[in-house]
């Protein structure tokens, strides 16, 4: 089991930097590949970007890509999202979630675990 709790949302300014962090819970931590994902009103969850267990891989939606940067500390047990350079179509809530492999998945339900999600709101 594991539990998964992100923080780090708010509101921001188009062009602004906000860095989410996603805290997990249990000792297996580093059994899972992490990804991101969100959803905006009216609209389906999508993946934004995964990184292996190891951390020794990234993946990013096209959306994202030279924008947002995922990244992972196994020691403390949270995966991160850093995300510069936002838009208002970023806005969303995220979420962290958890596939227990050694490789990621763009695919929501390939996911075993998720978390809460917190809201990501852009301003132009």
């Amino acid at each position: 089991q594991v539990q998964l709790q992100e923080s780090g949302g708010g509101l921001v300014e188009a062009g602004d930097s906000l860095r989410l962090s996603c805290a997990a819970s249990g000792r297996t931590f580093s059994s899972y590949a992490m990804g991101w994902f969100r959803q905006a009103p009216g609209k389906e969850r999508e993946f934004v970007a995964a990184i292996t267990r190891s951390g020794g891989r990234t993946y990013y939606a096209d959306s994202v890509k030279g924008r947002f940067t995922i990244s992972r500390d196994n020691a403390k047990n949270t995966v991160y999202l850093q995300m510069n350079s936002l838009k208002p179509e970023d806005t969303a809530v995220y979420y962290c979630a958890a596939y227990f492999s050694s490789n990621f998945n763009v695919r929501a339900e390939r996911y075993d675990y998720w978390g809460q999600g917190t809201q990501v709101t852009v301003s132009s």
